[in-house]
C-alpha cells in the first residue's frame, strides 16, 4: 500500500524567519569581531517593532538597531504599506550579559575540555532519495520559495509579490519507500493589492504559480525529480484567498519557531532545540550541525540508504552521554545499529570544542543559514564584510554549511570495509 508524507517551507519574509534571520545576523557581528563570543539572541517582530533579547559575553559592542535594520530592507521590507518596514520600525534591545552560572560550566582552562552549552538531545538525518541526501518533500519545498523570492526580486515576470510566503509538498511513495509522484502542491504568497475583483486577482495568481513558478522550479532539477511531476498535482494557491496583509504586520514573529522547516521536514526526529541566535557552544545548534555531517557521510558511503543519528549532553559536561544510530532497516553492511553506533563514536569527536573546530564553527557563517533550511544547502565559499560602531570593517572569506561535506567518505568506507 502506497503512502503519503507531507513537508512544508516558509519564505525569509515570514515573521517567524525575519526573526532567525535577525537573531542570527546578531551571531554573525559578534563572531566577526570576537570569535569567542558567547550569544543567544532571541528576536520578536510585529507591527512596526522589533524586540531584542538574550545573553551575551564579547569584547565588541554593536549597534544592534542597525543589524536588523538592515536585516529587514535586506530581505524586502521596506515600504509603508507593508505596516513594518526597516527604515521606520522601532527596535528595542533587551540585550545583557551572559550569566556567570552558565559561562562556568562551558569556558576552561584548555578548549579541548569546552563543557555543552546546555543539556538536550540532538538529531542529524540523511536519505538518499535526493542529490544533496535531503527528504524530497521538504527539499522541493524549499525550492518553491526560494524560486519565488527570485522572482519576486527581479520584478519582471511577476510583479506583484510580498515577501511573506508558504510552501507544501505532499508526495506518495511506494511500498518501497522510493517517491513515486507529487500529489499536491501548495504555495501561499502575499502580494499587492490588485485593482481587479478578488476572484480575478486569485486567478492570476494561480496562473502565475503554476505556468511560471513551477516551471522554474521544475528545469532547475535533476531528470528522475522532474519525473515526479505531472498533470494530476492538486495545486493549492492562496487557498483562503487574499494574502496581502503579510509579514509581521499580519502575524507576530519569533526566533526559533520553525524548527521543522530548518530541519527535515518531518523525517527523522528532533531534539527540540532551536538553532538561530545562538553561538557555536550552544549544542543545540553545533551538535545538530554534527550528526547531519555524520549521517549524510554515512549515506554517501552506502552504509544504509536512511540514517538517523542522535546525540544527547549534559550542560557543562565534555563528552556527550551518547550515540544512536537508527538504519530504519535499510543497512548495508552487517552490523546492528549499535555496532554501527560504536565506530560512529571513534570516527567523530563529538567534545563540543571539536565540533567547533571540525565544522568551523566559529566564523560568521549563520546569517545564511536563517532561512530555507538548515541541512542539504551548498557548501561554499563567500566574502563578508561587517562594519562596527567604532568604524573598524573587517572583510572576511566565510566558508559556509560545512556540515554538507562528503570529507569523510573515504574514512567511513575504510571503518565498514566498503
Amino acid at each position: 500500500m502506497s503512502y503519503l508524507f507531507t513537508s512544508e517551507s516558509v519564505s525569509e519574509g515570514h515573521p517567524d524567519k525575519v526573526a532567525d534571520q535577525i537573531s542570527d545576523a546578531l551571531v554573525d557581528n559578534f563572531l566577526a569581531f570576537d570569535e569567542n563570543s558567547k550569544v543567544a539572541c532571541e528576536t520578536l517582530v510585529t507591527t512596526g517593532q522589533v524586540i531584542l533579547a538574550g545573553e551575551v559575553k564579547s569584547n565588541t559592542y554593536l549597534d544592534v538597531q542597525k543589524i536588523a535594520r538592515d536585516v529587514i530592507n535586506n530581505i524586502g521590507y521596506t515600504k509603508g504599506e507593508y505596516m513594518f518596514d526597516g527604515n521606520s520600525c522601532g527596535v528595542l534591545s533587551a540585550i545583557h550579559e551572559q550569566s556567570q552560572d552558565i559561562n562556568q560550566g562551558v569556558d576552561r582552562a584548555t578548549k579541548e575540555e569546552q563543557g555543552a552549552g546546555d543539556q538536550g538531545m540532538m538529531f542529524g538525518y540523511a536519505t538518499n532519495e535526493t542529490e544533496n541526501l535531503m527528504p524530497l518533500a521538504l527539499d522541493l519545498s524549499h525550492r518553491i520559495l526560494h524560486e519565488l523570492a527570485e522572482l519576486r526580486r527581479e520584478n519582471s515576470d511577476i510583479t506583484y509579490l510580498r515577501p511573506d510566503s508558504k510552501s507544501q509538498v505532499t508526495i506518495e511513495y511506494t511500498d518501497d519507500n522510493v517517491p513515486f509522484r507529487i500529489k499536491d502542491i501548495v504555495v501561499s504568497t502575499q502580494h499587492d493589492q490588485f485593482n481587479e475583483d478578488d476572484e480575478a486577482m486569485l486567478a492570476k495568481i494561480k496562473s502565475d504559480v503554476i505556468h511560471i513558478l513551477i516551471p522554474r522550479v521544475i528545469a532547475k532539477l535533476p531528470v528522475s525529480i522532474q519525473a515526479l511531476f505531472n498533470d494530476n498535482i492538486v495545486y493549492h494557491v492562496n487557498p483562503t484567498g487574499k494574502f496581502v496583509i503579510g509579514g509581521p504586520h499580519g502575524d507576530t514573529g519569533l526566533t526559533g519557531r520553525k524548527i521543522i522547516v530548518d530541519t527535515y521536514g518531518g523525517k527523522g526526529a528532533h531534539g527540540g532545540g532551536a538553532f538561530s541566535g545562538k553561538d557555536p557552544s550552544k549544542v543545540d545548534r553545533s551538535a545538530a550541525y554534527a550528526t547531519r555531517h555524520i549521517a549524510k557521510n554515512l549515506v554517501a558511503a552506502g552504509v544504509a540508504d536512511e540514517i538517523l543519528i542522535q546525540v544527547s549532553y549534559a550542560i557543562g559536561v565534555v563528552k556527550p552521554m551518547g550515540i544512536y544510530v537508527n538504519t530504519y532497516g535499510t543497512s548495508n553492511v552487517d552490523k546492528a545499529d549499535g555496532e554501527i553506533a560504536e565506530i560512529v563514536e571513534k570516527l567523530f569527536d563529538m567534545r563540543p570544542a571539536a565540533i567547533e573546530e571540525r565544522l568551523k564553527l566559529r566564523q560568521p557563517m549563520y546569517l545564511e543559514t536563517a532561512a530555507y533550511g538548515h541541512m542539504g544547502r551548498d557548501n561554499r565559499t563567500v566574502t563578508k564584510t561587517f562594519s562596527n560602531v567604532d568604524g573598524t570593517e573587517k572583510t572576511i572569506d566565510v566558508e559556509l554549511f560545512t556540515w554538507e561535506k562528503l570529507d569523510y567518505v573515504e574514512k567511513v568506507k575504510d571503518a565498514f570495509n566498503l
